[in-house]
């Protein structure tokens, strides 16, 4: 399991060098011909995008934060919607049978001998996300932006970019063919990379992890001095984390608490009860700590609950899933830190407060809702 946010890491801080994550932003950008009420959405889709094909979540909001921020600057958009926004969009691709999330949750399922469904909790997780970000375009300015236009500002980002990259690959004299050249070549192989990778996890059982380190080897030969930076950007913290969070779950399994206090769960009697409470559990710890690691540590501890029938496995763990992720908007996880880092300086108290209030009104609704929705009907 470790080996995943290694391989995608270095894969996504490879595609971020080389110009690949630049490229498919401003595609996308460019794509909604100038409509600046269209660029949140464009932020929440690249992201939705980057996870779902197994960036792991904060490497995600770490790679597009700056990138929204600027627009957010540039066009007078809020930096709390854009933040917002860009972690929604996380969270929503976040548990593709691709992404580290839906690793770890199916995997956990998978190991306890549970039924699962992949799929569904890819598509629940993602309309769960879709919602909520249209309720925080709603709440926090997006409606004031409908209207606006671009007025095709020149941008040198691009061209500093690919002189950048240029000289790192053939020299300060490189030319500019020799710049376009080798950034199409690298995001060519990037792409088709990325989509042969999505094709061999999703039809083929490849794992992951390796494959992704595998496709970042071949991008390391193709261009060795660009390559340099990008092994530094490895998520190491998060690798680390997943690393200590599989052993001790193991020991607390080894040790039998996790069977203990799975039985006392279990034991409350009231199905719905219990699962409301495991719910909350989720959330109030994701929103402090990490999601991957609460992911983890969750699942073993509702299998002795989940094997009692008492409660449909797939809609538990999806509501699970659902409510200890879109906490993630808390400035005390990860993502939400992120945002803060990455807002303008002037704005960073502000949006600390705005995410300290959005993210514990998630903390307090969400598990609710996703009990209501997802187990309260079968329990009735």
């Amino acid at each position: 399991m470790t080996s995943t946010p290694l391989g995608v890491t270095y894969l996504f801080a490879l595609a971020r060098d080389n110009g690949t994550v630049d490229w498919l932003v401003d595609v996308s950008v460019r794509s909604v011909r100038g409509r600046i009420a269209l660029i949140p959405w464009v932020m929440f889709g690249v992201t939705a995008v980057l996870t779902a094909f197994g960036a792991v979540v904060p490497a995600a909001v770490a790679i597009i934060a700056p990138v929204a921020m600027s627009f957010a600057l540039r066009y007078q958009i809020s930096v709390l919607l854009m933040g917002l926004m860009v972690i929604n969009g996380a969270t929503a691709g976040g548990f593709s049978p691709l992404s580290v999330f839906g690793t770890i949750a199916n995997e956990g399922v998978s190991n306890a001998g549970l039924e699962g469904n992949p799929l569904l909790l890819f598509v629940s997780s993602l309309a769960f996300n879709l919602v909520l970000g249209i309720i925080t375009y709603v709440l926090f300015g997006g409606r004031e932006l409908l209207g606006r236009r671009d007025q095709g500002e020149s941008d040198a980002a691009t061209e500093e970019k690919a002189r950048e990259v240029a000289e790192m690959e053939g020299g300060e004299g490189a030319t500019v063919t020799e710049t376009r050249r080798v950034r199409v070549r690298n995001r060519n192989v990037t792409v088709v990379g990325m989509l042969l990778l999505a094709v061999g996890v999703l039809f083929f059982d490849l794992d992951i992890g390796f494959s992704a380190i595998a496709l970042a080897v071949v991008l390391t030969l193709l261009s060795p001095n660009l390559a340099k930076s990008s092994v530094a950007k490895i998520a190491w913290p998060t690798v680390l984390r997943i690393c200590g969070i599989v052993t001790y779950v193991a020991l607390l399994e080894t040790i039998g608490t996790i069977d203990w206090l799975g039985d006392k769960v279990a034991g409350i009697g009231a199905a719905l009860l219990a699962a409301i409470l495991i719910l909350y559990i989720g959330g109030v710890v994701s929103a402090f700590a990490s999601t991957t690691g609460i992911l983890g540590t969750l699942i073993p501890l509702a299998v002795p609950f989940l094997q009692t029938g008492e409660v449909n496995t797939v809609a538990m763990v999806i509501a699970l899933c659902i409510s200890s992720s879109v906490v993630d908007s808390s400035p005390f996880s990860t993502s939400g830190a992120l945002v803060v880092a990455n807002a303008p300086e002037e704005q960073r108290e502000k949006t600390f407060r705005g995410l300290m209030i959005w993210g514990f009104t998630v903390v307090a609704v969400a598990p609710l809702v996703t009990w209501a929705i997802f187990l309260l009907p079968g329990g009735l």
